[in-house]
């Protein structure tokens, strides 16, 4: 497994995004991906499946401190007692005694975010969380949140695939010493379809998707691709013993385009 490292945190950078995981089959899929080696799960309150998360952990035998678990505060409860209540109602469902990265999900613009970052913080002095950032922030938000915060914000989970162009954020990110964390990052099953991915693939004896989830992690960037079938768990992690050239990664690069956003509700901030 490798790792990528941000103010102080160590992320493995491949981990098991769960978003429309439920019940025993999302505790199956996640017994499965740690027993194959993943030690990245990434879960949310709003996922309404943060205890069969802590399930499928307990039932693959791997040791808890081997073990990156990250959810994330919907953004509704970002008020100051709202969103630590939010955070121990993640703790409780997941049966552990904090997470090793607590997120907020979304930018909430009417709730200050000096209150939400405040809250942020206590939630990890109170130990609910080893560490703190936040997700879909744009650069300007990126840029406030750090400056507001009296702990080391160590990532920003944003889309990030081949067909969206997330140079800003990820310039913003990298000026902080902040993580990118690219979730979608298959571009919601497109990916595998595509034909420069597929000819880069048969250059490496690799699939499409492989391709794809290589492109970023090549770029320091921690993946956390979702699947809901065993057989893709392995796929998705064999793309460490590969490396793609200058010119199959500005092939790839050369894929983003104005339309290439595949997420964004109607609670989105105005993206770069």
């Amino acid at each position: 497994m490798q790792f990528v490292e941000a103010n102080g945190a160590k992320i493995p950078q491949l981990g098991l995004g769960t978003w429309e995981l439920r019940g025993v089959a999302c505790a199956r899929l996640v017994e499965q991906a740690l027993r194959l080696g993943y030690r990245h799960l990434d879960t949310a309150q709003i996922y309404e499946n943060e205890a069969a998360v802590g399930d499928g952990l307990r039932a693959s035998g791997v040791a808890r401190s081997e073990v990156f678990v990250t959810t994330k505060v919907w953004w509704p409860r970002f008020s100051a007692g709202d969103l630590e209540r939010s955070a121990e109602e993640s703790v409780k469902r997941l049966k552990l005694d904090g997470v090793d990265l607590l997120l907020l999900h979304w930018p909430n613009s009417s709730v200050p975010l000096e209150e939400t970052i405040g809250a942020l913080n206590h939630a990890k002095e109170r130990g609910l969380a080893h560490h703190i950032g936040v997700s879909n922030f744009t650069v300007a938000l990126v840029d406030q949140a750090v400056k507001l915060s009296q702990a080391k914000l160590v990532t920003d989970q944003i889309e990030c695939h081949p067909y969206l162009d997330q140079s800003k954020v990820i310039a913003a990110c990298k000026r902080h010493g902040v993580a990118v964390t690219a979730y979608s990052p298959i571009a919601k099953g497109a990916a595998p379809h595509d034909k420069t991915l597929a000819k880069i693939g048969r250059a490496h004896k690799k699939s499409a998707a492989q391709v794809c989830l290589r492109y970023l992690v090549q770029q320091g960037i921690v993946v956390i691709p979702r699947t809901s079938r065993v057989e893709r768990l392995s796929e998705n992690a064999e793309i460490f013993d590969f490396e793609l050239s200058a010119a199959e990664m500005a092939a790839i690069r050369a894929l983003a385009n104005p339309k290439g956003r595949a997420i964004s509700p109607s609670w989105a901030p105005a993206w770069d």
